[in-house]
């Protein structure tokens, strides 16, 4: 059962130049380790960053809280085993999505020119399985 969605447009010259002026410092209170060794390790490092952040902001919608009660490392965008965006919630996340019966978030991302953009699905049981 669907509980909650969100998207979110990223520019990734946003993301450069913020990341640039602030000399990296940004990337570290946005990301988790394995997120930055993720983005380090691909040629397109930015994009990578820009989906990841675009993930997080869809993902807090997805969720219902916004920005508020939650920290950007409760959200973590990793690869899964066929590469695709997997959603691990930790900390106040994860507890806003228990309060709310959110048992999981599918997530999908692209980037295309100065442009990333993520959508979350924030799912829990069905009506029968709630029951």
């Amino acid at each position: 059962m669907i509980l909650g969605i969100g998207v979110d447009l990223v520019s990734v010259k946003r993301i450069r130049s913020a990341s640039e002026r602030t000399g990296g410092r940004l990337l570290v209170r946005l990301f988790t380790p394995a997120e930055r060794d993720c983005c380090r390790a691909r040629r397109a490092a930015y994009e990578c960053y820009a989906a990841r952040f675009a993930a997080k902001e869809a993902v807090f919608k997805a969720l219902g809280t916004g920005f508020s009660g939650c920290c950007w490392h409760d959200v973590e965008i990793t690869n899964g085993p066929g590469g695709g965006p997997v959603v691990a919630l930790t900390g106040s996340a994860a507890r806003v999505a228990a309060r709310r019966g959110i048992t999981g978030v599918l997530l999908s991302l692209s980037h295309e020119g100065d442009q990333a953009v993520a959508f979350a699905i924030a799912v829990g049981p069905s009506e029968s399985q709630r029951k």
